[in-house]
């Protein structure tokens, strides 16, 4: 996609707190510190679109951004590993929740995992709970550029089989190289277009 404009619009935690759902959104889902933040930047050909941080579970709150007039991006806030309170991580989980099953304008959800662990009982809970809300789920592995072409294919076959994906399905990126990038814009044009018809 050819960006020409890319802007926050604001942070919610409400559903009275979205902005109007006047464009599709793809909404954006992981672990904290998993390279969402980066990966949405990179996309955007922004390098400070989105805050990014070495230290876990610094998005709060639900960010919305307006990619070209037409597109809104969804940062969710990341799970897992982040140092707070649960009672926080806790209202994390039901404003994820709240958002993703009442928005009418969500297409679809990127979920990204860091390509050097292994998918753990969130990640198939969470995308058991999308494909029972029928919500679908574009899976992408970031880090690439940390493991040998050999070791990315194990890991691309090990994750598909822990979420019972097809290893193609997977998307392997990099926020280095940008690897993956137009693959990830692909997927989200084609789930745009899906939904258009």
């Amino acid at each position: 996609m050819h960006i020409i404009s890319a802007e926050f619009i604001k942070s919610a935690q409400k559903p009275a707190h979205y902005p109007s759902p006047d464009f599709p959104e793809i909404a954006f889902a992981g672990r904290s510190n998993v390279g969402k933040s980066t990966l949405i930047n990179v996309l955007v050909n922004r390098k400070h679109l989105v805050k990014t941080s070495k230290t876990p579970g610094r998005t709060q709150l639900i960010n919305f951004f307006l990619i070209n007039n037409a597109l809104s991006l969804v940062d969710l806030p990341g799970y897992g590993y982040a140092k707070v309170p649960k009672s926080l991580r806790a209202s994390w989980g039901s404003m994820v929740e709240t958002y993703l099953s009442s928005r009418e304008s969500l297409k679809g959800v990127v979920l990204i995992l860091d390509i050097r662990r292994t998918p753990g009982s969130y990640e198939i809970d969470f995308i058991d709970w999308l494909n029972q809300q029928n919500i679908p789920c574009i899976p992408v592995l970031t880090k690439k550029d940390k493991l040998s072409k050999n070791q990315q294919i194990k890991q691309q076959i090990s994750s598909s089989k822990q979420l019972f994906k097809l290893p193609q399905d997977f998307i392997l990126f990099s926020g280095k190289t940008k690897a993956g990038k137009e693959t990830i814009w692909t997927a989200i044009n084609a789930l745009l277009e899906k939904n258009e018809r």
